[in-house]
């Protein structure tokens, strides 16, 4: 059975630095394209990055230089290392996987067809 489960949420400080880990299937962590998304209170969920299996991550502009993404295949796990936190950066985060080659990786949410439960993440000033 195919799954995702992050790990990781917290409360803390602007400024403060934080780890998120998806552990996944690994049929999904050998998938073509993993993401993380998030959905900062009241806006609409939006992609944080993107890794694909066989090449390097994307990332959004609110988050580049921020918060690397990494996987472990020896773990089975998908990271999101999060750095000088902003209270924008709260919501809950939501790791995310696809098979679909022919849908891109792209940071679009209905591009992907595995998703995890979500691990909350509250920054304040």
């Amino acid at each position: 059975q195919e799954q995702l489960v992050e790990s990781g949420g917290g409360s803390l400080q602007a400024g403060g630095s934080l780890r998120l880990s998806c552990a996944a299937s690994r049929n999904l962590v050998t998938s073509y394209c993993m993401a993380w998304f998030r959905q900062p209170p009241g806006k609409e969920p939006e992609a944080v990055g993107t890794i694909k299996r066989a090449g390097g991550p994307t990332y959004s502009d609110s988050v580049k230089g921020r918060f690397p993404i990494s996987k472990d295949y020896a773990k089975n796990a998908l990271y999101l290392q999060m750095n000088s936190l902003k209270p924008a950066d709260t919501g809950p985060y939501s790791c995310a996987a696809t098979i679909r080659t022919e849908w891109g990786c792209l940071m679009v949410r209905a591009r992907y067809n595995y998703w995890g439960q979500g691990t909350q993440v509250t920054v304040s000033s």
